[in-house]
């Protein structure tokens, strides 16, 4: 081989060596991590399967993090620079972040998308995910509150089992009809427990009296407050109300020990096995007819780190999750936060009329807050509930001292 002949040939196989290392770079996934509370029979490590098997040159790596954990361990994740490029949020926890540009703003995202339309969603899921006018988020599915009610005990107390109560009076009404001490059974269960949950079903009633978080103290919250200690003085329901979560207060009516309760979707599948009666839905009552409607709103919304390496992709994976709203209830149990997809019948009476009344207290249903300090504003509303229903108050006392709390809280 001549020297100009054996230049050639290394100079191609340097080339060739160069290509396939310039191949090799390009084959590499991007590497993307999401945290999210999710169990394997959940939504997020499953969508992510899904995502992964197309071999987009994307990979999502999934960590599930605990309740207790989200906010301090995130948090500190992005101060330290070693925050997940996704994770699921709950909602009243969104605007903490956006408020903080943790989250990446996605507005103009959102508005090239053609898989992401804000118009589909619900309004109060959208809203807990908009901070300062723009996107910081995309709500992954939602749920709300109802009233559930036992027929069979509405029949047996001379009621019509199909005429639910519509206003507050007419609830004090029919839960004092329903309550029977000498059968153990209360008129009605909810929780008003001195944390979230209690925040949770306690808002949507001042809401519904014409009040914000801000004006926590407004007539027709101390109004909503007043009856909640009615119906606990009145033993028309539990003492424990004080002190149980949805779950278990929903337990209560499934055990026929409470004729209504107040709770949401998650229940469905477990009064459908659990509650051995006739048992129907209906939307909340309201302060009067004709007045505004309003109810709460759960579950968790999508949000991408404002730090990520790759805004992309991230954004990518969120369409690609947004893509699978449409099966959301019918894999996972849950409600997509869209109010252009219709969940399919199941095939089971008593839960495809649940789920529409779900559906519809949706259209009402309102974020808490948005506001960057919502954990301790949460905590100074749950307060004054627990110092009005426990007798340490009166009702405009300690919703009063609450908004006093707010203020400060607020600046």
């Amino acid at each position: 081989m001549g020297i100009r002949t054996y230049t050639i040939a290394i100079a191609t196989a340097f080339a060739a060596t160069a290509s396939l290392f310039a191949l090799s770079a390009q084959a590499e996934d991007v590497k993307l991590t999401l945290w999210s509370l999710d169990r394997d029979i959940q939504p997020a490590p499953n969508l992510i399967k899904e995502f992964n098997a197309q071999k987009n040159g994307i990979q999502i790596e999934y960590r599930q993090i605990q309740f207790d954990d989200v906010v301090s361990e995130a948090m500190r994740a992005y101060s330290t620079g070693k925050a997940p490029d996704i994770i699921a949020i709950d909602n009243p926890n969104h605007a903490m972040f956006a408020s903080r540009k943790a989250f990446l703003d996605l507005t103009d995202m959102i508005a090239g998308s053609s898989t992401i339309k804000p118009e589909n969603y619900f309004p109060g899921p959208l809203a807990s995910a908009t901070w300062d006018g723009k996107y910081y988020g995309v709500p992954k599915a939602t749920n709300t509150i109802a009233l559930y009610y036992n027929k069979d005990l509405f029949k047996a107390a001379g009621l019509d089992p199909e005429k639910p109560p519509q206003t507050w009076d007419e609830l004090l009404e029919t839960a004092k009809k329903l309550t029977d001490p000498s059968k153990n059974v209360y008129g009605i269960t909810f929780s008003a427990k001195a944390n979230e949950e209690g925040t949770f079903q306690f808002l949507p009633w001042a809401q519904m009296g014409g009040a914000t978080y801000k004006s926590i103290n407004s007539d027709g919250a101390v109004r909503a407050l007043t009856i909640w200690k009615q119906l606990l003085d009145g033993k028309m329901t539990s003492p424990d109300t004080l002190t149980r979560s949805q779950w278990d207060s929903t337990a209560t009516f499934n055990a026929g020990n409470a004729a209504m309760a107040i709770s949401g979707p998650w229940e469905i599948d477990r009064m459908v096995t659990d509650a051995k009666f006739d048992w129907g839905t209906a939307l909340l009552p309201v302060p009067q007819e004709g007045a505004e409607r309003s109810s709460a709103m759960g579950d968790y919304n999508w949000a991408i780190f404002s730090n990520t390496k790759h805004p992309e992709e991230a954004f990518k994976a969120l369409e690609f999750f947004a893509s699978k709203d449409v099966t959301m209830y019918k894999d996972f149990g849950q409600i997509p936060a869209r109010s252009d997809l219709r969940i399919p019948p199941t095939g089971n009476a008593l839960k495809d009329a649940a789920l529409k009344t779900f559906v519809e207290q949706l259209k009402y249903a309102k974020p808490r807050g948005p506001s960057p300090e919502w954990p301790k504003i949460s905590k100074a509303i749950q307060d004054a509930v627990q110092a009005a229903l426990t007798g340490q108050m009166e009702p405009k006392a300690a919703l009063d001292q609450a908004a006093e709390k707010i203020k400060l809280i607020e600046g």
